[in-house]
């Protein structure tokens, strides 16, 4: 398989048209992935706009993604700390 399209990362020979399309494809993703980027800041400045705070939302949104247990577990850990510190 090697030898059908050259040796590659300075083994010499380069399969041009193979390395060209996954630079593309890489190339089409990350403008994909900077359209995503804006659509998203979009929404939170629509969310700013009616009063919402983005700051809190994407605390929300971090949360959600945590299991029950790991996010009281971090709760926990959070109070401990600020009351070792006399914050609460």
């Amino acid at each position: 398989m090697a030898e059908e399209r050259g040796e590659g990362m300075g083994g010499g020979h380069v399969a041009a048209d193979e390395l060209r399309l996954l630079i593309e494809r890489a190339e089409r993703l990350e403008e994909e992935k900077k359209g995503i980027a804006d659509d998203i800041k979009d929404v939170f400045g629509e969310a700013k706009s009616r009063g919402y705070d983005p700051k809190t939302m994407k605390k929300v949104m971090s949360i959600r993604k945590k299991k029950r247990e790991e996010y009281q577990e971090e709760e926990m850990i959070l109070t401990t700390y600020l009351e070792a510190l006399g914050m609460v």
